[in-house]
């Protein structure tokens, strides 16, 4: 299973095995990781799941569509390359590695 590394707003790190097919953000609800609010269960319809990816893996990742980037305008302090919404990262071996950080809050 892939391994993706959560890095709360604090520097704590969660480094967790996440199954192909789930998203970025169900592995950080089903592990219990705080900072991943999800209030819209992986709908699209919020962005409490709003994280900043590691610039190494900016590139590496699927193009945001256009339903994730009208709902960046929403979260907090949004990084136009880096911010993501993780309930739209299905996770694949080719995510293995992924580093991920939530930010200061999530509204």
């Amino acid at each position: 299973m892939p391994k993706i590394t959560y890095v709360e707003h604090n520097g704590t790190e969660h480094i967790v095995e996440v199954a192909e097919g789930l998203t970025v953000m169900e592995g950080a609800v089903k592990n219990n990781i705080n900072g991943i609010d999800a209030d819209c269960g992986g709908a699209c319809a919020c962005s409490t799941c709003h994280v900043y990816v590691h610039p190494d893996w900016v590139a590496k990742l699927p193009a945001k569509e256009d339903m994730e980037i009208d709902m960046l305008d929403f979260a907090f302090e949004p990084d136009e390359e880096r911010s993501r919404l993780t309930c739209q990262l299905k996770v694949t071996a080719e995510l293995d590695g992924l580093i991920v950080q939530m930010p200061e809050k999530q509204i």
